[in-house]
């Protein structure tokens, strides 16, 4: 099992990446490229409008169609921003 921090603040970057603050103070980037492009779910994050529309909920992000990343994902396969 997975611990991870509630997220705070989230914003969409250029090329399919997100920035990430987490309760902690730790601000780290997730690249969505490869979800994106090999996996159906996410398909609707191509629209870059779509995809600047990123919210957190809780440990996670979401997007208004209820797209997620698992939180482990996004906090320990991300890059220290």
């Amino acid at each position: 099992m997975y611990i991870t921090p509630r997220i705070i603040e989230v914003k969409a970057l250029e090329g399919y990446k997100i920035y990430i603050k987490f309760k902690t103070g730790e601000e780290k980037i997730y690249d969505m490229t490869e979800h994106i492009e090999k996996i159906k779910f996410y398909s609707k994050l191509k629209e870059r409008e779509y995809f600047e529309n990123v919210k957190p909920r809780g440990c996670t992000v979401e997007w208004a169609g209820g797209e997620d990343v698992a939180p482990e994902n996004l906090y320990y396969e991300s890059e220290n921003a």
